[in-house]
């Protein structure tokens, strides 16, 4: 089992990567909950990444064929019902009921959340006021990862980061599948662009890097979470640790 951890005070957030058996994953996932929703609550959490619940998203990747369909509901129902807590299913996991994607299921965030009422797949119609809400589901691989920037002006990185969004939409093919944000890390005294490449086996992490840094100016890249041995040729300015390669 790969399990690798990340975390920092400005995203106040934690990144956690496992990889197992589906009885491995669930035991896995019920035991980080457990352990998250004891600590946190939503209502004093403050942080520069977008978020909707204590266990904001919840991701389950095939890393060697077909996964029962059955896996994921199994688990929203049952997170949903001993926590009280509304689920929505996304990407793959998805049922017509609400957007698929994660940025469309954040609009609003926490505090936009807690004050109306929702259509989730499992749980209340309301968040949870102390937990928030889950988004859950199987999705296919991606790569999350950072550009950070000598600055503390964000202006450079939001504009970047926007700039990125309309070339993608536009058709640039460097850009195909790439979500790009802009944000302030007051605590280190600087800026970065975080990204999701969505299509990693058409787009280049080195490529989208340097489309960034003719905007922004030379920044350091860091990986957020794992990365597959295929994509670390096209990746190759990213710092990889070895827990963080799945084999």
């Amino acid at each position: 089992m790969v399990h690798f951890d990340e975390a920092d005070v400005d995203h106040n957030r934690v990144v956690t990567a496992f990889s197992g058996q589906p009885q491995q994953i669930r035991e896995t996932l019920f035991a980080t909950a457990s352990e998250a929703f004891a600590r946190i609550d939503m209502r004093k959490h403050t942080g520069v990444h977008p978020r909707i619940g204590a266990l904001d998203v919840c991701p389950f990747i095939p890393l060697d064929g077909p996964v029962d369909p059955n896996f994921a509901p199994s688990i929203a129902e049952e997170l949903a019902g001993a926590y009280d807590l509304p689920i929505f299913l996304y990407e793959l996991s998805e049922t017509g009921k609400h957007a698929a994607d994660l940025p469309s299921l954040r609009k609003g965030l926490f505090e936009g959340l807690i004050v109306r009422d929702l259509e989730p797949d499992y749980g209340p119609k309301s968040a949870n006021r102390r937990l928030g809400a889950t988004v859950l589901g199987i999705r296919d691989w991606l790569i999350a990862m950072n550009l950070n920037v000598q600055t503390r002006d964000p202006s450079a990185v939001k504009g970047a980061a926007r700039e990125l969004r309309h070339a993608r939409d536009a058709g640039e093919p460097k850009l195909k599948g790439v979500r790009a944000l802009g944000l302030l890390l007051e605590s280190l005294g600087i800026t970065q662009v975080s990204m999701n490449l969505t299509k990693p086996d058409e787009t280049s992490a080195d490529a989208a890097i340097e489309w960034l840094e003719a905007r922004t100016g030379p920044g350091v890249p860091e990986l957020i979470g794992v990365i597959r041995p295929e994509d670390l040729p096209k990746a190759t300015r990213l710092p990889v640790s070895p827990e963080q390669v799945v084999r």
